[in-house]
Parts: C-alpha cells; sequence; structure tokens
C-alpha cells in the first residue's frame, strides 16, 4: 500500500463465513459463487455498486481499484480474486 494510504474499515464477517464484494455483471465472481456453494461454504454476498461504503473498502485493500471479487475474512485479511481452496483453507485452516 502507498505510504500515506489507509484502509477504509468495514465490519468483519462472522467466525466461520466470509464476506464476498462482487458486482452482477462479475463472471468472476458467479464462478466463485459456484464454487462455494458447491463445497458448503457460508459467505455473505455485497454488491460494491449498492453499498458505496463497500466500494470504498474494496478500493482502498486493492490499490485503488475496484476489483471483485474481493473476499473480506473474520481476521480482516482479504484476498482479491482467489480460488474456493484458498477461501476453504483461510477459513477452516
Amino acid at each position: 500500500m502507498p505510504q500515506g494510504e489507509q484502509h477504509v474499515s468495514y465490519p468483519y464477517p462472522a467466525p466461520g463465513t466470509v464476506i464476498m464484494f462482487t458486482t452482477v455483471w462479475c463472471g468472476y465472481c458467479r464462478r466463485l459463487k459456484h464454487q462455494l456453494d458447491g463445497q458448503g461454504i457460508v459467505y455473505d454476498e455485497v454488491d460494491i455498486e449498492r453499498r458505496p461504503e463497500a466500494a470504498d473498502f474494496v478500493m482502498s485493500v486493492n490499490e485503488g481499484n475496484y476489483t471483485v471479487p474481493t473476499m473480506l475474512f473474520p481476521d480482516g485479511s482479504t484476498a482479491t480474486n482467489p480460488s474456493a481452496a484458498e477461501v476453504k483453507a483461510r477459513l477452516h485452516g
């Protein structure tokens, strides 16, 4: 992160769940949701085009870019366009 840039805060998800920041047109988001559903991984979906505070958070953790899917984990860490295996490992690791 560039010097002086700050992360925008966003409420962390409950233990064992993840927040997935998405848009309705994102093909990578649809694919990841399908994979997570198939593995029984619980997530809350947040559309960054409908939630300005979510868009600000995503931009703050992606070097100023609105990159989706971006995941927020219960420990406050994030991942951009992760695989379902990475999400599962970070949740249940």
